[in-house]
């Protein structure tokens, strides 16, 4: 990185954050700190719901998925409007007439203690994982990339997180927030016309997106009904139950909107939410495919973990990299020369050599495929056979590696800010949430319950520390999977479907008691957990077992227990 690389990105971050913390230093109540005060007007609490969702690992992540496997991944995000919809009528009255702090406050008053203590303590387990993996995503990228030493990184990003959040609370989070997403989606608006510019030289854009379409890019929708399928129709009404389970009762977002000035406010906050998030995700996915289009009259790398290919390339399997590279290069040239031969095909409306080429492009990516995937399993015999910890993915690597190699000096800066933004932001709400609802639902309702004001904000900083540290924890022993967006959901559905299923018995079983409620819970946990660990369904899926299986195992439990009563 250049010097003004590093001034422009150590200005944007310092400004941004210390305005944050200056602007919200005065929270001196619970209320305050917990819910800002309750003075969020709806786009403040829109763009605090987009920046929670849009971790770093979404603008690390989602561009390497559709640069390698194409936009089938914004399928997941068809079902959130409407998911949405169900919030603003369901969730969010109740929550603003019960005067909650969490979301969990609701289940004791409709259940019990131990039912509302259950449903909390789920969600700590997932987004306290969860926040370990939004400080581990860009801390591994970042230290790979700069050189940077990767504990160094991880406590770096870590630290900032804690200390502006426990300084200010949720207000701190939010004011972050909503500068943080401005700078973030100028930047990604930036690329995208960099990236037009550079595609079309050679090609009209309509000529890119055929090329596109011929590599198998461009398919958004597929209707193909196939349980294995991790993304397709089918799945997206699966992921219907993760987004309500997730902004209905994932305290995380609850509190983004829960702090709003009134119902009317928050409802905004939710629909523009529900509005933007599809065409945003679009646009990301958009991003990676560019990067794939840019590639195509370039020699793309052929494994994006510079740091890794290094490192093979001085190991015992340097001849058989040499070799894949050799092979790989080779493939580049042909499909540049099939590129040009369809483009001029298309152009002449030569219908039979168009399609004759078309085929030889498809051919082509399918066996640059098969050659990166033999650079992998180099890597992985390295690990194994030398005891070697490099990483076999490079997925999460496409988008940081185009930024550092192609754009000008200052506009990398300000990406790398965006990286850092983006880490913080959702790290900062998930540390916020951790600690509204351990302060709250755990320490003042079951530890503590005679404190005043003045101790329970000190509690609730002294829990963001805390859970900051465990997220700090994780995240120094973490591993990068095969895709760290993928799997901050995984994570999520292995419990998010448990806990909807509980907020969606208390809505509408009315006849449904909570000892029902509770065993039902604790037995549809166990079965998800079983159906995670065997691997026979996609991830999407235990959402619905959880919420199906609290659903129909209380109306069981409750013939049982009515009859042992009777």
């Amino acid at each position: 990185m250049s010097y003004i690389d590093w001034i422009v990105m150590s200005f944007t971050v310092i400004v941004i954050i210390g305005y944050g913390v200056f602007k919200t230093k005065r929270s001196k109540d619970i209320h305050g700190y917990l819910l800002g005060g309750n003075e969020a007007k709806w786009w403040t609490v829109g763009l605090s719901v987009m920046a929670t969702q849009a971790s770093a690992v979404t603008f690390l992540s989602t561009p390497g998925q559709a640069y390698h496997d194409g936009m089938g991944f914004a399928q997941f995000y068809l079902m959130l409007p409407v998911a949405m919809i169900i919030i603003c009528i369901t969730f969010i009255p109740l929550y603003y007439k019960l005067k909650v702090y969490t979301a969990y406050q609701f289940l004791e008053e409709r259940f019990d203690l131990k039912t509302r203590s259950l449903t909390a303590s789920l969600f700590l387990i997932q987004r306290g994982i969860a926040a370990g993996i939004t400080i581990y995503a860009p801390s591994i990228v970042m230290s790979t990339v700069m050189g940077w030493d990767l504990k160094t990184t991880v406590i770096l990003i870590g630290l900032i997180s804690i200390l502006y959040t426990m300084s200010g609370g949720t207000k701190a989070v939010h004011v972050t927030h909503k500068h943080q997403m401005i700078v973030i989606l100028l930047s990604l608006f930036v690329i995208f016309f960099i990236l037009i510019n550079h595609i079309t030289q050679d090609y009209t854009l309509v000529e890119n997106l055929k090329i596109a379409k011929a590599a198998d890019k461009l398919e958004v929708i597929d209707f193909t009904f196939d349980l294995n399928e991790r993304y397709n129709f089918w799945s997206s009404l699966a992921a219907l139950f993760l987004f309500l389970s997730y902004f209905g009762t994932d305290q995380s977002q609850v509190q983004r909107y829960i702090s709003g000035r009134s119902i009317k406010e928050s409802r905004l906050g939710l629909i523009m939410n529900g509005i933007m998030k599809v065409p945003l995700q679009l646009f990301i996915l958009s991003l990676g495919v560019l990067v794939f289009l840019f590639y195509q009259s370039r020699e793309a790398p052929i494994f994006f973990n510079s740091q890794v290919l290094e490192e093979v390339r001085l190991s015992s399997k340097a001849n058989e990299l040499a070799s894949l590279e050799d092979t790989y290069q080779k493939l580049t040239q042909t499909k540049a020369q099939h590129q040009a031969q369809y483009i001029s095909a298309m152009r002449s409306e030569d219908f039979i050599n168009e399609n004759k080429y078309r085929a030889l492009i498809v051919d082509n990516v399918s066996q640059e495929k098969k050659v990166r995937a033999e650079v992998k399993t180099l890597i992985k015999d390295l690990n194994k056979s030398e005891k070697r910890e490099m990483e076999s993915n490079d997925k999460d690597y496409v988008f940081i590696s185009f930024i550092l190699n192609h754009l000008p000096n200052g506009l990398i800066g300000l990406l790398l800010a965006v990286i850092f933004f983006a880490a913080m932001s959702s790290t900062a709400s998930e540390l916020n949430a951790l600690a509204a609802t351990t302060t709250v639902d755990i320490y003042k309702r079951s530890i503590y319950a005679d404190g005043d004001d003045a101790h329970y904000v000190m509690a609730s900083k002294g829990w963001t520390v805390m859970w900051g540290i465990i997220g700090l924890v994780i995240a120094l022993s973490g591993n990068l999977f095969e895709n760290l967006i993928q799997f901050v959901n995984i994570v999520g559905s292995v419990f998010y479907g448990t806990i909807l299923g509980i907020f969606l018995v208390g809505f509408y079983r009315k006849h449904v008691g909570a000892n029902e409620t509770f065993y039902a819970a604790l037995m549809s946990q166990v079965i998800v957990v079983i159906v995670f660990w065997i691997d026979i369904l996609p991830y999407l899926w235990l959402n619905v077992i959880g919420v199906v299986g609290v659903l129909l195992f209380s109306e069981i439990l409750l013939v049982i227990f009515g009859r042992a009563k009777s």
